[in-house]
């Protein structure tokens, strides 16, 4: 009996559907906690650095005083929106032209 690469216990996505909001919303609160915490430890690596190199002070203050903001941004962007491509009624082309090109209409009275 063959073993089945897939988790059963999850359902298979067979639409197009979106993430759910549940689903979007944890994926931007660990990325916002991931690059906090890279501000975090790069504010820390600048002070234990300035007394070695104060490039290499700046460039890691500079990165924990920009951080934020990018977190922020990343955190409340969504994904992007689809293109909707409506399927629309058309009409199908006629297989032949009934009329033959008179501008005469025919008035039929009973």
């Amino acid at each position: 009996m063959a073993s089945s690469q897939y988790d059963r216990s999850q359902p298979v996505l067979i639409t197009e559907a979106a993430v759910s909001q549940a689903d979007q919303h944890a994926a931007r609160k660990r990325r916002y906690a991931i690059t906090m915490a890279i501000r975090a430890i790069s504010l820390v690596l600048a002070a234990l650095t300035y007394q070695y190199s104060l490039w290499l002070m700046a460039v890691f203050a500079v990165l924990g005083t920009v951080l934020p903001w990018i977190a922020v941004v990343m955190a409340n962007d969504g994904p992007p929106k689809k293109k909707l491509d409506v399927n629309r009624y058309r009409p199908p082309a006629p297989d032949r032209i009934l009329e033959s090109g008179s501008s005469k209409a025919r008035v039929i009275d009973m």
